[in-house]
């Protein structure tokens, strides 16, 4: 009869623990599953963590991009304002036979020149300076000359928006000062290389064959300081010029 009682007693806690146990189970079940919900909250908050500091890096980078871009747009619209509000005039007295170089109206430099003969005069009136030529090569008709101490242009050429006509060195040196060309202004060889640093292509040149108020406003004021004048030519490069650079130079003035 104990005995019969004992392992009912076992049965019955047997019974128990196997009831207990699904319950167990499910606990663990769910336990677990909250558990991976939360390193599931967790890695999606950090996911999005990790992507909103990514946008904001990127956001920072577009705004700095775009800010850079907007000072180099103001940099370069500066740069070109500047430019243009620099405005250079050759004005030219073949009377006098010099040529003065001006910026805003004030003189920097007068340079003596050669002027066209009474048979070949220089033209009077309003030009501008359409192309530029470093050591050109002179042609006229089938007359080709290389650069070097022939070439009756010299060593630059400043051409004219009038055919044919320009500012030019000369292999007669000594011609400087005289009416002695066929139309173009001939210059000393130091005097056009330093001109021709100076001037860009699309400035001004007024030539006038009589001295009139154009000329006296011209020339009355002193040139300016030699070290202005240097700072001005180290301010426009050749290479400012290099699109108009043409290498032969065709014309029937000297």
């Amino acid at each position: 009869m104990r005995r019969l009682v004992a392992i009912s007693g076992r049965t019955s806690k047997i019974m128990m623990a196997l009831a207990a146990l699904p319950i167990a189970l499910t606990s663990i079940h769910v336990a677990a599953s909250a558990r991976s919900a939360s390193l599931r909250r967790q890695q999606e908050q950090l996911e999005k963590t990790a992507n909103t500091q990514a946008s904001a890096i990127s956001a920072q980078q577009s705004a700095l991009s775009q800010g850079h871009g907007l000072e180099f747009a103001l940099a370069a619209e500066s740069s070109t304002t500047v430019a243009a509000a620099h405005k250079r005039q050759i004005v030219i007295s073949v009377a006098d036979r010099k040529l003065a170089l001006l910026e805003d109206g004030h003189l920097l430099k007068i340079y003596p020149i050669a002027v066209g003969t009474r048979g070949t005069p220089s033209p009077d009136g309003e030009f501008v300076i359409i192309n530029h030529a470093k050591d050109p090569v002179y042609r006229h008709g089938k007359k080709k000359i290389a650069p070097g101490k022939d070439n009756p242009l010299g060593s630059r050429w400043m051409g004219l928006s009038l055919k044919g006509y320009g500012i030019h060195g000369t292999n007669v040196q000594s011609s400087v000062g005289k009416a002695a060309s066929h139309g173009c202004f001939r210059m000393l060889k130091r005097d056009v290389e330093e001109l021709y640093t100076l001037v860009r292509v699309g400035d001004t040149v007024t030539v006038r064959r009589e001295r009139d108020a154009v000329i006296a406003q011209a020339f009355a004021e002193p040139a300016a300081p030699a070290e202005m004048l240097a700072s001005q030519t180290g301010n426009s490069a050749e290479t400012q010029l290099a699109a108009a650079n043409v290498a032969t130079v065709e014309t029937t003035q000297q």
